[in-house]
């Protein structure tokens, strides 16, 4: 009787753990807020101790002002920067990153030493409409759907292995601002889930 207690008691620590992962952004960081929140809970999987930026002038760095979270910026435009990347994410024992609205391209190297260990969230319903201006490219072909994708990160621009994806119906009323709202909210819905899905 006493084994039995202690092994349930040790399975609901180890279901307390929480993996230590960072955000990476480059703009409003709408996911990123949306993420923390989701960090907040009891039952997330993960536990955000870093937000990286390749600039200053992403919002998102002062949108999570009220967040006691550790920010750095790199450029992530040579080898120096990123060993100098590799070194924190090492000294913070960070396993998890999460790419939210984040406008670099990621080089070989970075993504092996994270082999999948990186996911991204992108607008679209891969492998359709890779890359940048998804909603407008859904609006201009009248495509009766669109929606998002998580899926992790490769070498190859958002070609990575789909982890979820999410269907969003175009309206004939709609235009690349109304679908990107309605996007937008699957996104921080599916988000939280493709987590749970791989670290739960």
């Amino acid at each position: 009787m006493l084994v039995k207690i202690k092994l349930k008691l040790m399975k609901k620590s180890i279901g307390l753990r929480k993996t230590k992962t960072s955000i990476f952004i480059s703009g409003k960081g709408s996911n990123l807020k949306n993420l923390i929140k989701f960090s907040k809970k009891k039952n997330s999987p993960i536990s955000i101790e870093l937000i990286i930026s390749n600039t200053k002038k992403a919002k998102g760095l002062k949108n999570s002002n009220q967040y006691n979270i550790s920010k750095k910026i790199f450029n992530f435009n040579n080898k120096i920067d990123e060993k100098k990347l590799l070194t924190l994410l090492i000294k913070k024992k960070i396993k998890f990153i999460c790419l939210a609205g984040f406008m670099k391209i990621l080089s070989k190297n970075f993504i092996k030493k994270f082999d999948g260990k990186i996911i991204n969230i992108h607008p679209s319903l891969l492998p359709k409409y890779k890359g940048l201006n998804t909603h407008q490219k859904a609006i201009k072909n009248k495509d009766k759907f669109s929606g998002c994708t998580v899926h992790y990160v490769s070498s190859k621009l958002d070609s990575g292995k789909i982890i979820l994806q999410k269907k969003v119906r175009i309206n004939k009323k709609d235009n690349e601002f109304s679908l990107k709202k309605k996007v937008l909210k699957e996104e921080h819905l599916l988000y939280p889930a493709a987590i749970h899905k791989i670290l739960s």
